[in-house]
């Protein structure tokens, strides 16, 4: 059982607790290849998908899970909402709750917001990324597709490489893996690499080339341009120059490596077609794993509530 009523962040569980999510989302996935993949362990709880940002990838495979835990669902849009007329987060949510909803996920565009909800509401919150801040139930079914791939992660080289200052999904890896015992190392632009990141016991490098020979695994991610206001780089056709990654540099590597994104990719920009196509990647295995790890939070938070 989880310790916690929600799931705001990868900085507030402990191991047991990161390993005891990927335990139960292996045990899911092994239904959901089944030919009958729902299961009633959800069906008398109501769950609200609060998105104040858009997305794509997290949403749909929030909302598969919730579907195939026989859970009832509604969708939240801010975009056509009383949100556009000035009502406040903690008034929308509680006119929300007022219909009896037992289970919150939300995104939204602040950092902290669902921290500031957990304080003044009874339903279980789980963050599906807030701001630049953490994105936990990616690093977990990023933890959870490694796993699968490497076994212990205790003692593994795990590359970040990219946009790290913009990205909640560095941070969350950043925690899950050091609780993990894995050697971690940021590589990017010294623009996209924040400051003091080395005080959460990373390494930092500018070098893909040294790094990817130096790595077991790389978690390549996204350049954010959304959300930069300056430029941090002077084209992005000079980023994949010196930061994107192909085919061509894998097959030169001494060792096989595992590749992983995030997604959306920019294809040509971080990673080239035939590197994300290729026999290293493992992005579509961290898709379908998504629906099972956030099965896993699911079940195990209203678990904890009944």
């Amino acid at each position: 059982m989880l310790k916690s009523p929600h799931l705001l962040g990868i900085k507030d569980l402990d191991e047991e607790s990161i390993q005891l999510i990927v335990k139960t989302a292996r045990e899911f996935k092994e239904v959901l290849n089944r030919p009958i993949k729902k299961v009633p362990s959800l069906r008398d709880v109501t769950i609200a998908n609060i998105f104040f940002e858009n997305s794509t990838r997290t949403r749909l495979s929030f909302e598969l899970a919730e579907k195939r835990l026989s859970a009832d669902t509604i969708n939240f849009s801010a975009s056509g909402s009383s949100v556009k007329k000035g009502e406040t987060l903690l008034d929308t949510v509680n006119n929300i709750l007022a219909m009896k909803v037992d289970m919150i996920v939300m995104r939204h565009a602040s950092p902290g917001a669902p921290h500031y909800l957990a304080k003044h509401i009874k339903a279980n919150i789980v963050n599906a990324g807030d701001g630049t801040h953490e994105h936990p139930t990616q690093a977990l079914l990023d933890t959870f597709s490694l796993q699968e791939k490497l076994g212990d992660l205790a003692g593994k080289k795990i590359a970040i490489i990219g946009d790290i200052l913009h990205s909640r999904v560095a941070l969350s890896n950043i925690y899950a893996l050091k609780k993990q015992g894995a050697e971690v190392r940021l590589c990017g632009p010294s623009t996209l690499i924040p400051k003091h990141i080395q005080s959460l016991d990373v390494e930092v490098s500018h070098d893909v080339k040294s790094t990817l020979a130096w790595c077991d695994a790389a978690n390549v991610l996204r350049i954010q341009l959304e959300r930069q206001q300056i430029k941090y780089f002077p084209s992005l056709r000079e980023y994949s120059q010196f930061f994107g990654i192909n085919r061509a540099m894998l097959e030169e590597l001494p060792k096989e490596i595992v590749l992983m994104h995030p997604g959306p990719i920019n294809r040509g920009v971080e990673l080239s077609s035939d590197a994300a196509d290729s026999p290293h990647s493992i992005i579509l295995d961290q898709v379908e794993n998504g629906v099972a790890v956030r099965m896993a939070v699911l079940y195990l938070l209203a678990s904890r509530a009944s």
